[in-house]
């Protein structure tokens, strides 16, 4: 991709960083992602507000002479559609996928549907009703899916409420964990391998996946504390065999193009021990932006930094009816 970084800051206009929210990820973004880019934004010349959704009116973005907005919020509100659904209707183009795409990819059981609809690999699963977990279903599960294998609410993100399951015993409380977060509970075939993340940026054919990376996570539990608050997991970022490399970024993009996304993404993926095969496990609408975040390491990696990364999100902010 030609990253056309010859942006006029001034047509921008006011810039709003939505950050916060009401999500299980609000610490996140009003403490990193958002200050973070509103930080990155300012930096470039913007003129960049904080706005935080959940304390105000997203009328009063309109009040404030705002032209367009970085969404910086994650999980439920901001990232499911409903906020990009707010901002159609206001006329403020915003950045990352439109309404549909978002309000899917929130959703990890619509969103492998829509994968398996094209052909494209995700671990087998089975899902279960919150308000349906008789204890001789729960315990059926692993029979359908074997052991190991992980529960985890489908529509919250940065592993809240996600279980691993060594046994049958362990099955109960899982269940019960996720049931506390969802409606629906997510049980998912475990596969042994290397966990994989790939970005992409852009619209349509001319979108784009950025190099890979490999996560290598302290006992191999990438969760909440060590994806923001540590410093002991390890990224490699770009070193697969590169027919590889190449293998993965295709179905990333594929990934990303089947469910309608646009402005930018990160599918996460798992590449199997045994045989080499890639499976998709979801995709990021409205990735983390802090300082451990995966898809501005990778863009560095590709020869974007942070700040230019954040402009080149802001300029390409769009509505969907502008689709």
């Amino acid at each position: 991709m030609n990253w056309d970084l010859k942006i006029d800051v001034k047509a921008l206009g006011r810039v709003a960083v939505l950050m916060g929210g009401s999500s299980a990820e609000r610490e996140v973004s009003l403490t990193m992602s958002g200050p973070g880019v509103l930080k990155a934004l300012q930096s470039q010349g913007v003129d960049a507000l904080a706005f935080d959704p959940s304390e105000r009116g997203l009328h009063e973005l309109k009040d404030l002479g705002v032209s367009r907005c970085f969404i910086a919020l994650h999980g439920r509100g901001g990232e499911d559609g409903t906020v990009q659904g707010a901002l159609e209707l206001l006329g403020i183009p915003y950045t990352g996928s439109g309404v549909m795409a978002s309000a899917i990819a929130m959703d990890k059981i619509m969103t492998k549907r829509v994968w398996l609809s094209h052909g494209l690999p995700t671990p087998r699963w089975v899902s279960l009703r919150s308000d349906s977990l008789a204890r001789e279903r729960v315990r059926a599960v692993p029979d359908e899916l074997g052991l190991p294998l992980f529960v985890k609410p489908p529509h919250e993100g940065s592993s809240h409420g996600a279980s691993k399951v060594e046994g049958y015993s362990q099955m109960q409380e899982a269940v019960e964990l996720a049931a506390r977060y969802d409606r629906e509970v997510l049980c998912e075939e475990f596969i042994d391998g290397l966990e994989l993340t790939c970005p992409i940026l852009g619209d349509g054919d001319d979108a784009q996946a950025l190099p890979v990376i490999r996560i290598e996570a302290v006992a191999g539990k990438y969760d909440y504390q060590n994806k923001y608050f540590t410093d002991t997991t390890v990224y490699h970022v770009g070193k697969l065999p590169p027919e590889q490399e190449a293998s993965v970024r295709a179905l990333a993009l594929a990934s990303y193009q089947a469910l309608g996304c646009r402005g930018w993404g990160r599918a996460d993926l798992m590449l199997r021990k045994s045989d080499g095969k890639v499976f998709l496990l979801e995709m990021n609408t409205s990735p983390g932006m802090t300082s451990h975040s995966l898809v501005p390491m990778s863009a560095a990696a590709a020869g974007l930094s942070y700040e230019q990364l954040c402009l080149w999100l802001i300029s390409r902010a769009r509505l969907d009816r502008q689709d």
